[in-house]
């Protein structure tokens, strides 16, 4: 490939890692496990991180959370607003364990969900928002919040995709409750499969390690709310006390965390410069709309929508790139109300206009964390004529 999806980032550095794991012959969950989470916690400014196998599972197990503490938890019949573009398991989780979804359509510049159709999306039973930062591109959340604070409404960030964004001073993954991380192999670091939730709030980070391990009790911290030891240390091995998961990560995904997040600043700096060039080169190319950077985006990759007003055709330019050896995907998996999942969903849509120009015309393309101006200016090249 000319141009592909994604590459690899590890180094001398992750193979020590992973041989020091291996060295040590104890791969289940442990010590590194429970460094990296300090770190990554530090790094982004909050209390706790909890990880997990995956980002799917890290919005599995924070979903699970919201409905187990003891304060104004989530019940089964509950509205959630959610945009019609995201991850597949940004919707799942939602649906698995009852709550009615009301979709509101995305800005097709910014590829977010439209902060100004919010309000008109909020009934009487709405009790969250699911802010979802699309492929490194940071939410409205000045509106986000100020609409939740309103109506009392709990913030869950989906940030999968956005490792590093920033927004109004602040990370993306840091503005809601909770806030989930994917650090899946093409994502901003990567740890082979993995995810991170991260709170300021002891209750749910508790609920969180208790729900990813079985949903017993053993691993919880020192003074957390959510049981009250008994005497008997062998009864306490094996007392489930939350309905729960195996979601566990492997000391070998924690060691390599510890290294990857030591890079973290350099990827998102050859991200943000392949960024510029990319729109450089495309910003008054009227046939593509590219995402518009609110903030400071992390750049997960390039989006192109083919402009309807430009009568460019989309099969054209796949078929172009195809031809280029240019890799391309759907944007995020496209507008969710599109995939047959859909009939299973307890749902309703505000609008979804903006959500299906994006998935009838649009594709993305890869960035990645090292210096790619010349395959930049390669696709750019490969589209001329179109």
């Amino acid at each position: 490939m000319r141009l592909s999806l994604t590459s690899s980032t590890f180094g001398d550095e992750e193979k020590a890692a992973i041989a020091s794991v291996v060295d040590s012959d104890m791969f289940t969950m442990g010590r590194h496990v429970s460094e990296f989470e300090a770190e990554f916690a530090a790094l982004f400014g909050r209390r706790y991180a909890c990880m997990v196998n995956s980002g799917s599972s890290a919005n599995l197990v924070a979903v699970a959370a919201l409905f187990y503490r003891k304060e104004r938890p989530l019940r089964p019949g509950d509205e959630v607003i959610v945009p019609c573009i995201s991850w597949a398991t940004t919707f799942y989780p939602l649906h698995q364990y009852g709550l009615k979804l009301r979709f509101v359509d995305i800005d097709i510049n910014t590829l977010n969900i439209d902060a100004e159709q919010l309000e008109l999306a909020i009934t009487p039973r709405t009790r969250m928002i699911v802010a979802v930062s699309i492929l490194g591109n940071p939410c409205r959340f000045d509106k986000i919040l100020e609409i939740c604070q309103k109506h009392n409404l709990i913030l869950f960030e989906d940030n999968c995709e956005s490792m590093g964004a920033v927004y109004d001073n602040r990370y993306t993954g840091t503005f809601g409750l909770v806030g989930t991380f994917s650090t899946f192999f093409s994502h901003h670091i990567s740890t082979m499969e993995g995810g991170l939730i991260l709170t300021d709030d002891f209750e749910i980070d508790c609920l969180c390690r208790s729900i990813r391990n079985h949903g017993w009790c053993r691993g919880q911290p020192e003074g957390s709310p959510i049981f009250e030891k008994k005497e008997s240390d062998f009864y306490e091995a094996y007392r489930f006390i939350l309905p729960g998961y195996n979601v566990r990560p492997m000391e070998m995904q924690g060691a390599i965390g510890k290294v990857q997040l030591k890079k973290l600043d350099a990827f998102l700096s050859a991200r943000r410069a392949n960024a510029a060039h990319f729109v450089d080169i495309f910003k008054d190319d009227k046939r593509f709309i590219i995402q518009q950077e609110t903030g400071q985006s992390s750049w997960f990759c390039f989006t192109m929508i083919v402009n309807p007003d430009s009568h460019t055709d989309r099969g054209a330019v796949l078929n172009a790139l195809k031809n280029a050896e240019i890799e391309y995907r759907i944007i995020t998996g496209g507008n969710m109300l599109r995939h047959d999942v859909i009939k299973y969903f307890d749902y309703e849509v505000l609008s979804s206009t903006q959500a299906d120009t994006a998935h009838d015309c649009g594709f993305f393309v890869g960035n990645h964390p090292v210096d790619i101006r010349s395959e930049i200016d390669y696709l750019h090249n490969s589209l001329k004529g179109i």
